[in-house]
């Protein structure tokens, strides 16, 4: 084949699975909150206020014991709202402790709404930035990572942000304040008690420890599997057409079942450990509030101070069951949340690495924009590299006037794609320079050069759109009117008005739908009606039918007129109209001419024409 994309191997990005830089990062969150301050100002206050309720509700309980229930000067610190009766101060205790349960639970419902408030704003400008910034990024990129890896940023990784801005973040703030709060009190309360209260604390912090590692190590595993599950899919429905036309159904559901299990294994493996932590916690939990009970009941029992820290109430051991109780439930809750929190961390990294990222194609510092052009395109000793070190193009030279239809030839690889890519600038080049009507393609502005040039490749892209829509990209500013006008002269307007909906027919992912010619001649439509004064084309007409061809030949008639053109040539009428044809190789160009001129020398051009043409039953030779 004369035409063959050029350009570097595709590599893989590792997933980040640990932030890096813990402080770096959540300063680059913070810029994204700033214009919403207040909301987070707010919701820190409502969730230290909502935790001081919710753990003071323990004191209390241990009041209505020692005031009420079994009374104690010595320790009764509560004066009754409504002084009078024991029943009223109790009843007043108790609608307190009720208060507090009801205030703290709205507070932390009103937290979690302003939190996520201001979380979605953040983050729907994470999501703009990392889309715009994609937009920005040369093409080099794109060859250099897959699709599904920068489509991961904008999905995935702002999903796990999403998650740690809403429940977990808030949940892992007001847990440890909860822990910071119950052991201030518990100390404060009987320090002795509250240090052997806390006593199992530390083999709770080394089980969860272990469990949540595990279990993290294991959920890795599963997402590692879960990615291979996902490329065998779309492999598999992208190739189903091999697939089927190669008998080879079972040889590709083994497949998948092979690599479902292995995704079922580890999601086992991760809710295994995931499962056993909370048994594991409970039981120490229990073993905690047991020591309360039995040391503190003890010491009231017999009337004996407990290790010279006096004898214990019984509401003060009713408030320490509850600070046990409260301290412990968040050690769990924080363990788990972490590791969200440090997802949520890695996926910032991923993204905020994305978005410093700079465009490979330097533009300088006072770039212009191009004024309407004539269409003059110089090469002058132009080198370029996909990868350092390996040179593309090597000291490429030529010049196409204006008007001027130059057809690029040669071996697949040879660059030819390449020398097309540098006209519009999809790419840097490593040497020399690239000139449109004498301005160096790097000091004007993209917009400006781009929207003088169109491209119509090989196989075209059409977006899921209507086929109005289509055309309309070339010029979005364009009336039905002139789509339609500009339809016709391209030979594609009978095809459109034969669509169930014509011309707003909406069309499948990619222009699944319509034929290889049909989707050339909407895409040549499209280039037509930008009116470019550049046209880059990627001819290919062997693989559609004879009329089609027709068309499409008859399209590509209207659409060179008058412009200058750069054709990778795939047919001989093409070839033969050419003004100058450059044969390629190797990154050089080795010869130049017309057709006749290249065909009488004899050299490379004649010996890739006789090896690649061959004479079809309407006497045209074409590309094999």
């Amino acid at each position: 084949m004369m035409g063959g994309p050029g350009g570097p191997g595709r590599m893989l990005s590792e997933e980040v699975q640990k932030p890096k830089d813990v402080a770096t990062t959540l300063r680059r969150f913070w810029t994204y909150f700033q214009p919403w301050w207040y909301a987070v100002a707010l919701t820190v206050v409502m969730i230290v206020v909502s935790t001081l309720m919710q753990v003071a509700t323990a004191p209390l309980t241990g009041q209505v014991v020692d005031c009420y229930l079994l009374p104690r000067t010595d320790t009764c610190w509560y004066e009754p709202i409504v002084a009078g009766s024991v029943v009223s101060g109790l009843g007043g205790l108790v609608l307190l402790v009720i208060l507090f349960f009801v205030a703290g639970a709205l507070l932390q419902g009103l937290a979690f709404f302003s939190m996520n408030w201001a979380g979605q704003r953040a983050l729907r400008r994470i999501r703009e930035d990392t889309f715009a910034q994609i937009h920005r990024l040369s093409l080099g990129y794109y060859a250099r990572n897959e699709a599904g890896n920068v489509m991961s940023r904008i999905t995935s990784d702002t999903d796990t942000i999403q998650q740690a801005l809403g429940f977990a973040l808030l949940s892992l703030v007001s847990g440890l304040l909860q822990l910071l709060i119950t052991a201030a009190l518990m100390l404060a309360t009987a320090p002795i008690y509250a240090l052997i209260s806390l006593s199992v604390t530390p083999i709770m912090i080394l089980a969860t420890l272990y469990f949540s590692n595990q279990a993290r190590k294991a959920f890795r595993a599963s997402r590692q599997q879960m990615g291979s599950v996902n490329a065998g899919l779309q492999e598999s429905i992208a190739g189903m057409r091999e697939v089927q036309a190669f008998n080879r159904e079972d040889e590709t559901i083994a497949q998948f079942r092979a690599t479902n299990a292995a995704n079922r294994d580890a999601n086992i493996r991760a809710a295994s450990f995931t499962s056993a932590l909370n048994p594991v916690l409970d039981a120490l939990g229990f073993v905690a509030i047991a020591i309360v009970v039995v040391l503190g009941g003890l010491s009231l029992l017999r009337q004996q101070p407990l290790l010279g820290s006096g004898v214990i109430s019984l509401g003060t051991i009713f408030a320490f069951i509850q600070y046990v109780q409260r301290f412990n439930q968040p050690i769990q809750q924080i363990a788990l949340l972490w590791t969200n929190i440090q997802s949520a961390i890695a996926g910032g990294e991923r993204i905020f690495g994305l978005l410093d990222l700079e465009p490979e194609l330097e533009v300088q510092q006072h770039a212009v924009e191009l004024p309407p052009i004539v269409g003059r395109v110089v090469f002058d000793n132009v080198h370029a590299e996909y990868l350092p070190g390996r040179p593309v193009l090597k000291g490429v030279t030529f010049t196409a006037e204006p008007g001027q239809m130059v057809a690029i030839v040669g071996p697949t690889g040879a660059g030819k794609t390449t020398i097309v890519n540098l006209i519009p600038r999809f790419y840097a080049i490593s040497g020399g320079r690239v000139t449109i009507d004498d301005h160096d393609v790097r000091t004007v502005t993209a917009p400006s050069l781009r929207q003088q040039i169109a491209v119509v490749l090989q196989d075209p892209f059409l977006f899921a759109d209507t086929v109005m829509n289509n055309i309309r990209y070339g010029r979005l500013e364009a009336t039905d009117e002139e789509v339609r006008a500009i339809a016709q002269l391209v030979s594609a307007h009978d095809f459109i008005e034969r669509l169930p909906s014509g011309y707003q027919t909406l069309l499948g992912e990619r222009g699944s739908g319509l034929s290889q010619g049909q989707r050339q001649l909407i895409a040549i439509a499209r280039a037509a009606l930008a009116d470019p004064r550049i046209l880059i084309l990627d001819e290919a007409t062997s693989s559609v039918d004879t009329r089609t061809e027709r068309l499409i030949q008859r399209a590509f008639d209207y659409l060179l007129a008058g412009r200058t053109s750069f054709v990778i040539a795939h047919r001989l009428s093409t070839i033969r109209n050419a003004d100058l044809v450059l044969m390629v190789q190797d990154g050089q160009i080795t010869e130049r001419g017309t057709h006749d001129q290249l065909l009488a020398m004899r050299g490379a051009y004649y010996n890739l024409y006789m090896s690649q043409f061959s004479q079809t039953t309407t006497g045209e030779p074409t590309a094999a």
